[in-house]
This record gives C-alpha cells, sequence and structure tokens, in this order.
C-alpha cells in the first residue's frame, strides 16, 4: 500500500514537474544565430554550440565533427557537423576567429549534445577576430521568438 501511495506522488510531482520539450529552452546570456548555434562570450575567447532547439530537432546525435585546433572559421561558414539518428546537419560557425580548442568529449560521448547543449555538450572555442559580428546575432528574446515563427512555418 505505501508503495503505490509512493508511485502516484511520484507520478504527479513528475507531471508537475515536467518541462516541455521544444524551442523553450535559452539561456539568456548568449548570442544566437539564424542557423541555430549559440555563442558565450569571455574577453575574447567564445565558446560554441548548438541550441536545445536545434539539438531537440535533431533527436538522438550519435556523432560530432569537430574542427581541428588552429584552423580559421569565418561567421555564418561550416565548420563541422552532426549527425544524428534522424540527419546530419552542418554547423555554422557564430563568429569568425581561431579555433583553440574542441569539446574532445564529444567523441566518445556525442549524446551530450542533447543532454547538456548549453554546458558539457560545446563544440569549439574561438580566439574571436573581430567583436563587431556579435552586433549580427540574436540575443535569446529574439532567438525565441525566430524559433517560434519558424516552427509555424512548418
Amino acid at each position: 500500500m505505501a508503495m503505490r501511495v509512493w508511485a502516484s506522488r511520484a507520478a504527479s510531482y513528475l507531471r508537475i514537474s515536467a518541462f516541455p520539450r521544444g524551442f523553450a529552452t535559452v539561456v539568456k546570456d548568449l548570442k544566437y544565430a539564424d542557423t541555430h548555434e549559440w555563442v558565450k562570450v569571455d574577453g575574447s575567447s567564445a565558446t560554441v554550440g548548438i541550441t536545445h532547439h536545434a539539438q531537440d530537432h535533431l533527436g538522438d546525435v550519435v556523432f560530432v565533427e569537430l574542427p581541428e585546433v588552429g584552423v580559421d572559421v569565418k561567421q555564418g561558414c561550416s565548420f563541422g557537423a552532426v549527425e544524428s539518428v534522424k540527419a546530419t546537419s552542418d554547423v555554422n560557425s557564430p563568429v569568425s576567429g581561431k579555433v583553440v580548442a574542441v569539446n574532445e568529449k564529444l567523441n566518445d560521448s556525442p549524446g551530450l549534445v542533447n543532454g547538456s547543449p548549453y554546458e558539457d555538450g560545446w563544440i569549439m572555442k574561438v580566439e574571436v577576430s573581430d567583436a563587431k559580428e556579435l552586433s549580427s546575432l540574436m540575443d535569446a528574446d529574439k532567438y525565441l521568438k525566430f524559433c517560434e515563427e519558424e516552427d509555424a512555418k512548418h
């Protein structure tokens, strides 16, 4: 009897605390590209990954093609790819600069992109060459609206 009461309490708790899937998850301090990459800038260094919205649409990520450290990336140009059970998608750099680090953990655990797209699932770090490019990116509110409008079209 006690087990049944616990199970029903757990079930009602899970229903109450469940978060809707989709584009509702954005992080305020980040900048966003219209190709669904995010960038977190810290001085002249920028960490880059794909958004929750992107990973949600891709489904379970099975492989991440990382750039090489030392290569130059250009804003809006592809630097790698994310492969999921549904599709393979190019990943574009939201900023121009030199790749100074890549997330080697993704080689063994590509699912980090799904489970923690804004923290453990980052893809690369870039030394930014033109900070003015950041002004062309969206803030969290604009990106959220962009995702809502994009989803309404499909």
